[in-house]
């Protein structure tokens, strides 16, 4: 079941107009909300992100915070068959009666729907993943959580047929942030990723993350690095809502250090579980 529009209707019934200027233009912006028995992983700060997103591009929250929690809820109980699951919550800024660039005052589309995330094992994620590397090449306001999500789908994609699990970028030789993810690199026993801003998400588990590594006591570094430095460091992981905190072990067909994940991830990893009871 998903909600559309005030309605909770079987997916294969659920349309929305050819006007929605969210399916012609990518006008709208999203949150995807992690759900682990019956548990919603940073639940505040999605809904204060989804938040800063509709202010961003000038669209008025169509609900109060306690009104998304009733409405999420509903979602997670109507397809708790699956344990582990990703809410995903799109409101573009509605449909009108032309295709133009301009937009007036409009109705919101809301759609929330839910997809089960496939179970972890950390002895699975001891070999890592990997990652290319890829120029940044998007616009400036990738801070943003936008519905219009192209060049990141085409970076995914390279990724993809690379066999890889992620593109992982840089601007100007500074590793910005990946295609879905955010990325984070350990040296010396202290966790490096890059300050918020506009060259990233604000990633709701970078933040865990974040807290995760301080509540272990490891040190932590929220400034710029190179490109060089990544393919130097001692671990690299990238993180997000569904993919939670997932070591990078081989970039662009080059190990990172010995090529397992490494024991900063394995505290932090093991720290970010504990918030699923």
């Amino acid at each position: 079941m998903v909600y559309l529009n005030g309605n909770f209707i079987p997916k294969d019934k659920a349309y929305i107009p050819v006007m929605d200027r969210g399916f012609l233009f990518g006008d709208g912006v999203y949150e995807v909300f992690p759900v682990y028995n019956n548990t919603i992983i940073g639940l505040e700060s999605h809904l204060n992100r989804l938040q800063d997103g509709l202010d961003a591009i000038n669209i008025i929250n169509p609900h109060s915070k306690d009104e998304w929690i009733t409405l999420i809820n509903k979602i997670v109980t109507l397809n708790n068959k699956n344990p582990s699951q990703a809410i995903y919550l799109q409101i573009s800024r509605g449909c009108d009666e032309n295709r133009k660039h301009t937009y007036g005052e409009l109705k919101p589309t809301i759609y929330i729907q839910s997809s089960g995330i496939e179970p972890k094992d950390k002895n699975d994620l001891l070999k890592g993943k990997s990652a290319i590397t890829r120029e940044d090449i998007r616009w400036l306001k990738s801070n943003t959580k936008a519905t219009s999500l192209l060049a990141n789908t085409l970076y995914a994609q390279e990724a993809k047929e690379s066999n890889s699990e992620e593109a992982i970028l840089y601007r100007d030789g500074i590793v910005t942030e990946a295609s879905s993810s955010n990325v984070f690199i350990v040296k010396n026993n202290c966790l490096y990723t890059h300050p918020k801003g506009p060259n990233i998400l604000p990633g709701v588990t970078r933040d865990i993350a974040i807290h995760c590594a301080e509540e272990q006591g490891i040190k932590v570094r929220e400034e710029k690095f190179k490109k060089e430095q990544l393919m130097q460091a001692d671990e690299v992981w990238i993180s997000s809502s569904t993919r939670e905190i997932l070591p990078i072990t081989r970039i662009d067909g080059v190990l990172i250090s010995n090529g397992y994940a490494g024991p900063v991830w394995s505290l932090v990893y093991d720290q970010y579980q504990t918030l699923k009871s």
